[in-house]
């Protein structure tokens, strides 16, 4: 038997603050959240707008706004620790997205340092800059980087993460749309090579939830974020398989399950993924470890 939950699902974002309070947090903390560099943030709405026929379905950004409109959302729903999370689409990009991503933090409370990388040669030189720079989280899409995790330009990379213990978000499973270089398979070689590496898989590793909560069972250092799933848009194409909530839930709290929303490109308010957390019924203190203790345990919040 689970613990009870919060009577009251955030159903509009002015309730979230009651849900955390609520658990007794003093906020939360997301993993998966994007900020951006003006023009490239221009370009990734313009692709969400014109996703329709690639995903099946429209996608209109729910949270279009300025910088320092997302950045006082954020606020006033309590998240007071949040990522700024880039990722290059070609080479010689990643290194000017890091500056731009780490000055953003500098200048903004409760933005953890990010970073990112791309298989090109200088990756190792400016993935260590970024380091020295006080980079505490990296990103990167394999999907739309369209790259293998084990392409060998990157094998100094991850071995210079996982020797510093930072953690990566990943974006590793097919949707919403696979590659060849997607899918459990090649994130699993590249944990083969460097297995102490501290991942975080985003979106469950979706559609393949099972096989990546089998490397994060595998793994030590490997864990989940929540990012979308559960939320009735992203349950009508890839819907978690109940079976296996459970699991989800000792993940949950061994610390491997992280808060993640892909806030601002999405196409509901932030509260939908709060809601779909709490009606899996897997209990407050799973709640409390995803929502906020893991992280803060990750990154050594205050």
């Amino acid at each position: 038997m689970t613990d009870p939950v919060p009577q009251s699902p955030p159903a509009a974002d002015e309730r979230v603050p009651e849900f955390w309070r609520a658990l007794g947090l003093p906020g939360l903390a997301d993993v998966h959240v994007h900020f951006l560099p003006p023009r490239l943030l221009r370009r990734v709405w313009a692709y969400f707008d014109a996703a329709g026929p690639l995903v099946g379905t429209q996608w209109p950004i729910r949270y279009r706004w300025s910088d320092a409109d997302r950045v006082a959302h954020l606020r006033r729903l309590g998240v007071r620790a949040f990522s700024a999370l880039a990722y290059p689409h070609r080479p010689g990009m990643a290194a000017e997205l890091n500056r731009w991503t780490l000055e953003f933090a500098r200048a903004t409370p409760g933005c953890l340092p990010s970073a990112t990388f791309f298989p090109e040669p200088d990756a190792p030189g400016y993935v260590e800059e970024a380091l020295t720079g006080g980079a505490r989280l990296f990103k990167v899409h394999v999907q739309v980087g369209g790259f293998a995790p084990t392409d060998p330009a990157l094998d100094r990379v991850w071995g210079m993460l996982a020797d510093a213990g930072v953690p990566v978000v990943v974006h590793a499973g097919h949707a919403p749309v696979g590659t060849t270089h997607t899918g459990p398979d090649p994130f699993a070689a590249l944990l083969a090579r460097h297995p102490r590496l501290t991942a975080v898989v985003a979106h469950l590793g979706a559609p393949d939830y099972r096989a990546f909560l089998d490397l994060a069972d595998a793994y030590e250092q490997v864990r989940l974020d929540t990012t979308m799933a559960f939320t009735p848009f992203f349950d009508r194409f890839v819907p978690f398989p109940a079976d296996e909530l459970p699991r989800l839930r000792e993940l949950g709290l061994a610390g491997k399950v992280l808060l993640g929303s892909d806030f601002p490109n999405i196409p509901y308010p932030y509260a939908d993924q709060l809601t779909g957390l709490v009606r899996l019924d897997l209990g407050d203190d799973w709640l409390r470890a995803v929502c906020w203790d893991s992280a803060a345990t990750l990154f050594d919040l205050p």
